[in-house]
């Protein structure tokens, strides 16, 4: 695909969700992932990129992923979360798929109150490769997912350990676990199969400041626990996992009823099973779903959604301090205002 010759978008005009940024040095554009709109140009369920060199003046977005063309059976809903990674030498496309036609059991009704709003289907998170960052994708494995079918696996990433092997790290949804979980497989060399048993890296409820924020009268015991966006980046000797979830939650007949976060854990081990040390958010306000990356010019960035309807993108810059992830200042300069 050729390289766009015209910016005309800001932040401020591009609908997005979970966004995911890779700043490719060799073509000088930085490329933000998200879920495929008709704004792209080709309407169906899969993954666009808008392309911009300076992160303020942005491409219209072109399609790279789309499930109609991968003949997968199961995978037919979604295309949530799209992350892109470098791994052997190509690019490789996480992103997170379901079928509503697939059920799976759902907790007892009496361990929410009456009744469970929430009907449980196979969703997971899905890989697909490319020579070019701008696709197309091709999922590995169409036929089936690549995690255990019988679990809810969303938002997966990758992370490398320092032995050079990959894993996928995910969210455990609340709404198979009620306290949500963020774990890993690990996989094997080609990352189309799992090559081991899975680690949990935490609980939701291991935030105290949620518990701290629950509404009067809803017992932590029984309050889902959302665990959102895993994503994973590398301080020296710390390792940093950035997830979402909700705060003053409550569990109401259509869902979740809450603010949404952007939060972070450390892991001082800088080991994937930890222990990690759950903080306080980063970011309030109806904001998550980030991820950290660096500019061209060298800045730590934390791009995120806000608000979580309607989402459009949030830049942020950050400062690890060798002990704490802290919010400078949001970078409204490259709203385009």
């Amino acid at each position: 695909m050729s390289e766009p010759t015209a910016f005309p978008l800001r932040l401020p005009e591009m609908p997005l969700h979970d966004p995911f940024i890779v700043a490719d040095a060799e073509s000088g554009l930085y490329h933000l992932y998200t879920s495929n709109l008709d704004s792209s140009g080709t309407p169906g369920v899969g993954t666009m990129v808008y392309r911009s060199p300076n992160l303020r003046d942005w491409a219209e977005p072109v399609p790279v992923f789309l499930v109609a063309e991968e003949g997968a059976p199961w995978a037919v809903h979604g295309a949530w979360a799209p992350e892109v990674h470098r791994w052997n030498g190509r690019w490789y496309l996480f992103t997170t798929l379901h079928d509503t036609d697939a059920p799976l059991p759902v907790p007892r009704p009496g361990e929410y109150g009456t009744p469970f709003p929430v009907v449980n289907y196979r969703r997971s998170t899905v890989v697909a490769v490319a020579d070019d960052l701008t696709g197309p994708f091709r999922m590995l494995r169409p036929a089936a997912p690549i995690l255990p079918a019988e679990l809810m696996t969303l938002d997966g990433t990758l992370f490398t350990g320092d032995d050079g092997r990959p894993w996928m790290v995910y969210a455990n949804e609340w709404l198979q676990r009620i306290d949500g979980t963020v774990e890993a497989f690990p996989l094997n060399r080609t990352l189309d199969a799992v090559d081991g048993d899975p680690v949990v890296l935490f609980r939701g409820s291991d935030a105290s400041w949620i518990t701290r924020e629950l509404p009067a009268g809803v017992p932590h015991q029984i309050a889902p626990y959302v665990t959102d966006g895993p994503q994973l980046h590398r301080f020296g000797d710390a390792l940093v996992c950035l997830w979402s979830t909700y705060e003053k939650n409550r569990l109401t007949g259509g869902g979740i009823d809450g603010d949404y976060v952007q939060t972070w854990a450390a892991s001082r081990t800088g080991r994937l099973e930890g222990p990690w040390e759950q903080r306080e958010p980063l970011v309030r306000g109806d904001s998550g779903h980030g991820m950290l990356f660096t500019s061209f010019a060298g800045e730590l960035l934390l791009v995120l959604h806000r608000p979580f309807t309607n989402a459009r993108g949030k830049l942020y810059e950050m400062h690890w301090d060798g002990a704490e992830l802290k919010v400078v200042r949001q970078r409204t300069d490259l709203d385009g205002d």
